[in-house]
């Protein structure tokens, strides 16, 4: 069965029909691609500044073997330098209710770690208090890919924290 939305062409979802050659808008991806629910992650790194994190929804799995993951961070990320001088990080996989914390760590803004409670993987990068699981990973390679980087880790560490839901946006 065929249902018609008001204002949809047969060519197109939106009513826009694709054109070959034309990257879309900006703002048009982010819509389009914004129907995709993904986990959300919080990357974190510790260096002689003290710890350091972003909020991270391009976070997945890569390999079994050898065990792999990957995230991507923006070229223009302070955080990422970061992580990359120090050459390892923690992938903190965010719980249902930790909405908020995300919403700190998306932020630019100094002091994220203000009042986060936070203990020390073996590796040294921060887990924090509350995360569903964790993953530690060496940076192993790291590719450019437009106005980000694809931050491939060998992992070094992992575990389940606690069960529930994740959070999704």
């Amino acid at each position: 069965m065929r249902t018609e939305v008001a204002g949809t062409e047969a060519a197109g979802i939106s009513g826009l029909a694709p054109v070959a050659g034309l990257p879309p808008e900006p703002d048009r991806f982010r819509q389009v691609l914004g129907h995709f629910c993904t986990g959300v992650t919080v990357i974190t790194t510790v260096d002689a500044d003290g710890p350091a994190g972003f909020t991270c929804q391009s976070f997945a799995a890569v390999s079994l073997d050898p065990p792999l993951v990957l995230f991507c961070p923006s070229r223009s990320s302070a955080t990422w330098r970061r992580i990359e001088r120090t050459g390892h990080f923690c992938a903190n996989v965010l719980a249902d209710g930790q909405r908020e914390l995300a919403r700190v760590f998306a932020s630019s803004a100094a002091g994220k770690f203000d009042g986060v409670g936070w203990s020390p993987a073996p590796a040294g990068p921060p887990v924090l208090d509350g995360a569903l699981a964790w993953v530690t990973a060496a940076v192993a390679t790291v590719h450019e890919a437009g106005d980000h980087q694809v931050v491939i880790g060998r992992v070094t560490g992992l575990a389940a924290c606690r069960a529930g839901p994740a959070l999704l946006f």
